[in-house]
């Protein structure tokens, strides 16, 4: 028989077919694989490899097959072998680049997806692939480019138009995007589906308006489109609240009163941003910049709580309220609630004692916060809410609360009544809710123990109230005692086994008492019953117990457990980032277009948010800290040549325990692992991930400063508006020896905030080392010269640590951790004596802002460090930390 030629060899690549009955299979294996039946799609492979062992798009497609069965490495060595068998073939290079997406290495998939187009340039599978992984890595321009590709290819199919406008409107070209979609709208004849009032044809509408108003100068043509659009649209209330936002854009105030009116006449009167911007059309406030922050708000705040207004503008919008909103609309919470914020004096008090007899009658736990929300301060153009119990305390709307609640409570145990007048009395439990909103208020403004004491009565009176359990345990947890937070809440949770609120409650409160043990006990509660909890609340992506778990941990100084709960935070948004992929294609089938830009915005700033940022800087506090104090292995014995004889027993007795400690946690963890191992191997059990570093022991063999660098740049990119952020970039940058990183995040935090004690700390500590950082390039040490002297104000070192003693005494800037940084720098720059740093925090340190355990217990150390000078200080401190927190243990 003779041999085949190379021409006819299947297994030869350069494109070259199979034989029909091999084809078949082979589309088969793919049809296979793209219905997840792998098992059969693996069979039809082996079927055709049986024949033709060299096949290189059978190797490949048999690779990502297995790929998806948790068999990475064979998976990678079976698509490596099929390309090097057939390079021509662009099924080859495209599984190459699935394969590569599926690890999440991004730009490696996009390199063999273009290797796939230069051998089938055509091909708009991979196309479509490759535009999908360009906007997940927001790679616009190609984005955009490979749009267009595909609209040349198939200008008959609406995504690609759809798409290709998107790709406009993400690079920049506004006109381009609206010219797209026109093109498309032109394509269509009349009487076409997609012309008439339906959802997408609604949406693509809508959309092209968002597009028409971020032009510069464009209100009017937006608002003329919108009109033009009016009977196509389906979501009315968007288009309303556009045609008000253009209205006021063009200065038509009495236009966009009238369309606001009609949003409250279609139910959105409990809207507190429609209720901003009919603010703005009553003020005639035509500002994009105020309505921009406007935007912004949460809750229930609106223009009139955030931007100072004057006599005139409330009086304007009181009468409103009362003569034209009220009486339209006498049925709606909010419009009877907003009005509050314009009112002064005797109105407010009126108007808050209505509210407060209604509330107190129903037994409404959540009143305080309500009451509370109307005390703000000025803060430049705007107000903003006290945090600090310092500034709540003097704010006449707090001593107006204070005094009429008193009231409440002085009439109710004498009458039976809130207020003497009322002809009837008042329910039995109105007292329980009087007494617990004064210990509401009580606890706003720090007076844990008065509030303890109201809280007793309260549950005397209802002991199944809660509420009042919540309650108390913030309160004594606030006093300092966290163990007895813990029995306080636990009561409460047990009334309610069925509330996952307080059972969160109470799980995070056992973390802050370190007990995590009891924790994951309670937390499992509202798990599956069956595998591992912890696994489980891995599974569900439950950040905020990690990350509480991962700080307790911390505190116990357990650094690899808690940086794997901390890593584990960081994952769920990496996968949060990676779910962009499941909406690329989907929301421009589905039309959803506008969500999808609001989409895209997001993950771009998805790294700034709250928890993201603990996560990340939990984490970069540990590899800090583990970089300053080198671990040492527990298995190795100390250095015992420099100890006395007392000492080196004592250290090897140390050595012992702590080798001992180490072995069974490592057998206990392997015990574990091989029980988990055991138990996936059990028919019908579905296979749990298995955790091969329990104890986070990688974690700590990676380099500190490095791992620190990644986590602080990733901050400073996503985050770049909070102090921390900079606090820990200078943390970093400074031990990496990289001065002008160090001097830039100096100079970014005191944008942010010039008068905050870690700022302070970090100038003195910068400007102690700047010899030592000259020692570089002429160019770092110039700009060091020139910038540096601006951090002091152009003064001496001890010039401004003076400067900021003189502040303190002045009343300028009060809050105990300043006070600490300041007597820190007096001593440790020498500007000053000790005897001149004690008083900055014995007298009047405990009447200042963020009096808070923990600072207190700073405050504590630092007098230690300064020596048997500040010994009779250190005392009076305890002794007055004590009395103000007369629960707290283990102050010393």
């Amino acid at each position: 028989m003779a041999s085949t030629t190379n021409d006819e060899n299947p297994q030869a690549g350069a494109g070259r077919p199979l034989p029909k009955k091999e084809a078949d299979l082979f589309r088969s294996l793919v049809k296979q694989h793209e219905m997840k039946q792998y098992k059969k799609a693996i069979r039809q492979a082996n079927t055709i490899l049986k024949k033709y062992p060299n096949h290189g798009e059978t190797l490949a497609m048999k690779g990502l097959t297995l790929s998806y069965m948790s068999k990475r490495e064979e998976a990678h060595e079976l698509v490596k072998l099929g390309l090097r068998n057939d390079l021509r073939s662009h099924v080859c290079w495209h599984v190459l680049g699935l394969l590569h997406r599926s690890d999440r290495s991004y730009n490696q998939a996009i390199k063999a997806y273009k290797q796939a187009l230069s051998i089938d340039p055509k091909n708009q599978q991979i196309l479509r692939d490759l535009s999908s992984l360009q906007i997940q890595m927001r790679d616009l321009s190609g984005f955009e480019v490979t749009r267009n590709t595909l609209l040349t290819l198939k200008s008959n199919a609406k995504i690609n138009w759809i798409a290709f406008a998107l790709a406009r409107q993400l690079t920049g070209d506004l006109e381009g995007a609206v010219t797209v979609i026109d093109t498309y709208l032109s394509t269509l004849s009349d009487g076409a589906p997609e012309l008439d009032r339906c959802f997408e044809s609604s949406e693509l509408a809508m959309y092209r308006n968002s597009i028409l108003a971020q032009m510069p100068n464009n209100s009017q043509a937006a608002l003329d489109h919108l009109d033009k659009i009016e009977n196509i649209v389906l979501d009315r209330g968007a288009w309303l609240e556009k045609k008000v936002e253009y209205w006021l854009d063009l200065g038509k105030f009495a236009e966009a009163r009238e369309t606001a009116m009609e949003m409250f006449q279609r139910g959105m009167t409990e809207n507190h941003r429609v209720n901003s911007l009919y603010m703005c059309s009553v003020l005639e406030i035509g500002d994009k910049r105020v309505r921009e922050a406007v935007s912004s708000l949460k809750g229930t705040e609106t223009l009139a709580s955030h931007i100072p207004l004057s006599s005139e503008q409330k009086e304007k919008l009181k009468d409103t309220y009362a003569n034209e909103l009220q009486p339209a609309f006498p049925d709606s919470k909010a419009l009877q609630r907003i009005p509050y914020v314009l009112l002064e004096g005797p109105d407010l008090r009126k108007a808050l004692d209505g509210r407060c007899r209604s509330d107190l009658v129903k037994g409404v736990p959540s009143l305080c916060a309500e009451l509370c929300s109307y005390i703000t301060v000025r803060n430049g153009d705007n107000f903003k809410k006290p945090t600090d119990p310092v500034d709540i305390k003097v704010h006449p709307i707090f001593q107006m609360i204070v005094e009429m609640v008193d009231g409440y409570i002085q009439n109710l145990d004498s009458s039976s009544k809130l207020v003497k007048d009322d002809e009837a009395e008042s329910p039995p439990s109105t007292i329980l809710w009087a007494w617990f909103l004064r210990a509401s208020l009580h606890e706003a403004v720090g007076e844990y123990e008065e509030g303890i004491v109201l809280l007793d009565k309260c549950l005397g009176h209802d002991a199944s109230a809660v509420d009042c359990h919540e309650l108390k345990a913030k309160l004594l947890k606030g006093a300092g005692d966290i163990k007895a937070a813990v029995e306080c809440l636990d009561e409460g949770r047990e009334l309610d086994k069925s509330d996952r609120y307080i059972n969160n409650q109470t799980t995070k409160y056992m973390l802050q008492a370190g007990m995590e043990v009891e924790a994951l006990k309670c937390i499992s509660l509202f798990t599956r019953h069956e595998g591992n909890a912890e696994q489980n609340l891995f599974d569900m992506q439950c950040s905020w117990y990690e990350l509480e778990l991962a700080e307790c941990l911390a505190r116990k100084k357990e650094w690899g457990r808690s940086l794997k709960k901390f890593v584990a935070v960081v994952k769920h948004f990496d996968d949060f980032q990676e779910d962009q992929f499941d909406f690329h294609a989907y929301c421009l089938r589905k039309m959803t277009l506008r969500s999808y830009v609001s989409l895209l915005r997001y993950e771009d700033e998805i790294f700034g948010e709250d928890y993201y940022f603990r996560a990340a800087s939990g984490a970069i506090g540990i590899y800090l800290h583990l970089f300053d104090n080198p671990e040492q292995d527990d298995t190795k014995e100390p250095d015992y040549s420099k100890m006395t004889a007392a000492q080196k027993k004592k250290a090897k007795s140390i050595a012992r325990k702590k080798k001992a400690a180490a072995e069974k946690r490592a057998q206990e963890a392997k015990e574990k692992l091989e029980k988990e191992k055991k138990n996936n191997n059990q028919k019908g059990v579905k296979a749990a991930e298995i955790d091969e570093d329990p104890m986070g022991e990688e974690l700590l063999k990676k380099n500190a400063l490095a791992e620190s660098a990644k986590f602080s740049g990733i901050l400073a990119r996503y985050a770049p508006g909070r102090l921390e952020t900079w606090i820990l970039r200078y943390d970093v940058a400074i031990r990496r020896k990289k001065a002008l990183m160090a001097l830039q995040a100096l100079y970014k935090a005191r944008s942010i905030s010039p008068h905050s004690s870690e700022l302070l700390t970090r100038i003195v500590d910068f400007s102690s080392k700047l010899n030592e950082l000259r020692n570089g390039s002429d160019v770092v040490s110039g700009v060091l010269e020139e910038e540096a002297a601006p951090l002091l104000n152009n003064q001496s070192v001890s010039d401004f640590v003076r400067g900021a003693m003189n502040q303190i005494k002045e009343g300028t800037t009060d809050s105990l951790d300043y006070r600490c940084a300041v007597a820190k720098a007096l001593v440790g720059t020498k500007t000053g004596t000790v005897a001149e740093a004690v008083p900055l925090i014995v007298e009047g340190g405990l009447s200042c802002r963020n009096v808070k355990i923990d600072t207190c217990r700073q405050a504590l150390d630092l007098l230690k460090s300064f020596g048997p000078e500040a010994a009779d200080a250190a005392k009076q401190w305890i002794a007055s930390v004590q009395a103000r927190f007369p629960r707290l243990s283990n102050f010393e």
